[in-house]
């Protein structure tokens, strides 16, 4: 600006971000956007003016501010051209400072740079490790390409003799796309002593052309290079974004325009307007749950199953899943069927063959198992339900416009769902009481005895054959018309049929075990 306007001193001197905009123009004056219609011709009165703005709202003891300041420079010595300075990355509090300070600049600062808009200026002092420096490690944090950042190297005439930030400027320590520009800004001494700006820009450029290091590059370095880089580079910067920022106003514009559209409807002189508004609202609430639930909405979620998609999902994945998760002991249902059956008999002996089980024993045993289907129905129920509620959640965030309604209407629609939700758990219920009161061994899908062993027949004939299971002598005592006669037979018993040998002849007789 070739002005002396910013304030200066120790510690943390800018507290507020200040967006500075340079216009170019014929007259040279400034203006602030708190203060309309006051133009500043003194920059004196613009740094008074600054100072106060930022003790206005952070208070007169160091404290920060995140709300900017505003100020616009006219003048025939600068480029069109819009800078936000921002503040220092602080380390200690003073003062009114909170604890926090550190992460409330870091916060502050974050807020502008990551806007994919603008450019970023890492300023770093030439005397510190740039590996240090806080402003290229924010700026990376966000430019990890460093495709937006600039590097800004000051104090290069306080390095200490013998040493020089040649690498640096030449881009090869640290590369950044835009590279690096050096400055030589003026001391405090020189500040105090009134040194002229201009004076210390003649200072600067004799600096980078006497400077065995930098007189090579001294075209591209120094205050007004860096003035020109930035505003041709701020230029092509907004010619390549124009193009996604218009993209982007136009999805904007198109989103309100929905919004607008949702009022049209709204006329004043209508006396019934707010009964009709009303009745378009639920319908719309209405619409737009059967279509979550039918799966035809207008906006598709691509991060999670909502809606009918999740129903389905309890449906088929999750409620198997609750049948599979059920606690099966295989050992435990095997004495259970034992003591049934032992019961059912009570005195009687038990056969030992154990082929028939009383209808009692297996109906008490299935009938367990049958009610134990009760926790997982009920629980998918639940689940069910409560993606229903949801449902009406996301529904009626279209009402928020209007929170009573949307209030009402979730209450309601939500109570409806839960008074079906005690009616539909009965149902199940009455369903699995149902299945428990009547088992129907007749059936086709039920395999039974003989069922049963018919296929264990069928299993045996493919897999072993007409096997013998056993073979010997058996005397049978008391047959005959006269008492106490007995007789021997050789039984042969196989997987197919029982036969038995007297008298040189063969009986067969097929037994269905």
């Amino acid at each position: 600006v070739s002005r002396d306007f910013l304030p200066r001193g120790s510690g943390i001197v800018t507290r507020r971000p200040l967006v500075l905009q340079l216009i170019t123009a014929k007259t040279e004056y400034a203006e602030f956007l708190h203060c309309k219609g006051r133009k500043f011709t003194d920059f004196d009165e613009v740094r008074q003016e600054i100072e106060v703005e930022t003790d206005r709202i952070t208070g007169m003891n160091k404290g920060i501010s995140s709300i900017p300041i505003n100020l616009r420079i006219y003048s025939p010595h600068v480029l069109s051209l819009t800078l936000i300075d921002l503040p220092g990355i602080t380390k200690v509090p003073v003062g009114d400072q909170p604890p926090d300070i550190e992460q409330q600049i870091r916060d502050m600062i974050m807020q502008f740079i990551s806007r994919e808009n603008c450019l970023i200026l890492a300023v770093t002092p030439a005397n510190t490790d740039l590996a240090n420096s806080d402003a290229l490690k924010l700026a990376k944090e966000v430019d990890p390409q460093g495709l937006r950042t600039i590097g800004v190297i000051t104090k290069l005439d306080l390095m200490d003799e013998g040493t020089d930030a040649r690498e640096i400027l030449e881009n090869k320590l640290l590369p950044l796309r835009r590279g690096y520009i050096g400055v030589v800004n003026r001391s405090q001494k020189d500040i105090d002593g009134k040194k002229d700006i201009k004076a210390a820009l003649l200072a600067e450029r004799k600096f980078f052309l006497s400077h065995p290091a930098y007189r090579h590059m001294a075209d591209r370095m120094g205050t007004p290079y860096l003035q020109k880089v930035l505003n041709q580079q701020l230029t092509n910067h907004i010619r390549d974004t124009l193009p996604a920022f218009r993209s982007k106003l136009q999805s904007q514009l198109l989103s309100i325009e929905h919004e607008v559209e949702v009022y049209k409807n709204f006329r004043p002189e209508d006396p019934t307007r707010k009964t009709k508004a009303l009745l378009q609202m639920v319908q719309q609430f209405s619409v737009d749950f059967e279509k979550r639930i039918e799966g035809s909405g207008d906006q598709v979620d691509t991060l999670e199953l909502s809606g009918g998609a999740k129903i389905n999902r309890i449906f088929h994945e999750r409620f198997p899943f609750e049948l599979v998760k059920m606690e099966f002991n295989e050992k435990e249902l095997r004495r259970e069927i034992s003591y049934a059956i032992k019961n059912i008999h009570g005195i009687r002996q038990v056969l030992p063959t154990g082929l028939f089980t009383p209808d009692m024993a297996f109906e008490a045993i299935v009938k367990k198992q049958i009610v134990k289907l009760k926790g997982p129905c009920l629980k998918s129920v639940d689940l069910v339900m409560q993606e229903l509620i949801n449902t009406v959640k996301k529904c009626t965030k279209k009402l928020a416009t209007y929170p009573r309604l949307c209030e009402e209407t979730e209450r309601i629609v939500a109570g409806y769902i839960r008074e079906r939700e005690e009616k539909t758990k009965d149902q199940v219920l009455l369903l699995i009481d149902i299945q428990v009161s009547y088992i129907n061994t007749n059936h086709e899908d039920f395999i039974g005895f003989a069922n049963a062993q018919q296929r264990s027949s069928q299993v045996n004939k493919s897999a072993v054959g007409n096997q013998v299971i056993r073979k010997g002598w058996l005397t049978i005592n008391n047959i005959g018309i006269m008492k106490g006669g007995s007789k021997e037979y050789w039984f042969v018993l196989t997987a197919e049929s029982l036969s038995w040998y007297k008298d040189d002849e063969v009986r067969n007789e097929e037994l269905f075990l």
